[in-house]
Parts: structure tokens; C-alpha cells; sequence
């Protein structure tokens, strides 16, 4: 199964989220989840109006997940993202900044209120605001990589 609809991988994010960070995760709160609406793999993958990213635990870490929100936000399709280095979605003046990021989270478990400036694959630069990031820790405490989401952004 592709990873972007895998169940598996959607508990994953929840689960490590709530863990983790000791709340419902954003991206399954309301308003952006509709009553109506399913929390899902399809659901979060397809639907949902806010960005979500992870890359996995090599020492240059590579995405492995981006939802179709994201991979609009930053102009790839699910297999151009995964082949890419998550430091790549920054450019190389925010490194060290991302780096530190990184750090914190590592330190942690998760860091809330994000911000920083990201580029697309077309060059447009954007900002995040207000991001949470947060070890994707399975069931028996094995870390899987760090994810983020954010709904907040803007062209700068």
C-alpha cells in the first residue's frame, strides 16, 4: 500500500501526536474536520485543509509522507517529495536555524509555534507560521522519523 493512504502510517501520526504532545492532533480538530467528516488515511492524505510532512531518521533526512495540501503548497507530487531531502524544502541560509529546530524536537518530543520561510520547487518562497512538529514514536517507543503541520501560510 502506498504510504500516503496507509492506515497504518495515519495511526502513526495520531497516535505519536497524542502521545507525545498530550492533545488531539490539529489537523483532526474542528473546524477542519468537518462533523460530517471521517478522520481517515484517505481523509488526511486527500482532504484535509492543512499540511502534513515527515521525514524519516537518516542522518539526511528524506520526506516520506506529504499530504496533497502540502505537496500543493510546495509544487511536488508525492514521489518528487519523498525522493527529497527535507533540508531542501529551506533554503541553505536556514540550515542552522532548522538544524536547531530539529535539535529541539529530538530533546522534546515536539516544538509548537514554528515559523520560518520554506521554498517550492518553482523558487517561490512562503512562510509557515505557527507549525508543531513532533517525533513519530511507534508503540514500543522506536522513532520513526518527525512530522509537522501547520495551516498557516504566506508568500513572502
Amino acid at each position: 500500500m502506498h504510504r500516503a493512504e496507509d492506515p497504518l502510517f495515519f495511526t502513526l501520526l495520531v497516535e505519536s501526536y497524542r502521545r507525545i504532545v498530550g492533545q488531539e492532533p490539529p489537523f483532526l480538530a474542528p473546524p477542519l474536520l468537518a462533523p460530517e467528516a471521517r478522520p481517515s488515511a484517505s481523509w488526511l492524505y486527500a482532504e484535509a485543509p492543512v499540511c502534513v510532512l515527515a521525514h524519516n531518521t537518516a542522518p539526511d533526512p528524506h520526506f516520506i509522507y506529504a499530504n496533497r495540501c502540502a505537496q500543493d503548497l510546495f509544487g511536488y507530487t508525492f514521489d518528487e517529495i519523498t525522493a527529497l531531502p527535507s533540508r531542501l524544502s529551506a533554503e541553505e541560509p536556514a540550515w542552522g536555524e532548522r538544524q536547531r529546530l530539529l535539535e529541539q524536537v529530538a530533546k522534546n518530543g515536539f516544538a509548537t509555534g514554528y515559523s520560518g520561510v520554506r521554498i517550492a520547487k518553482s523558487g517561490r518562497r512562503f512562510r509557515i507560521e505557527d507549525g508543531v512538529l513532533w517525533q513519530l514514536k511507534d508503540r514500543n517507543g522506536s522513532l520513526r522519523g518527525v512530522a509537522a503541520t501547520f495551516a498557516k501560510w504566506r508568500d513572502v
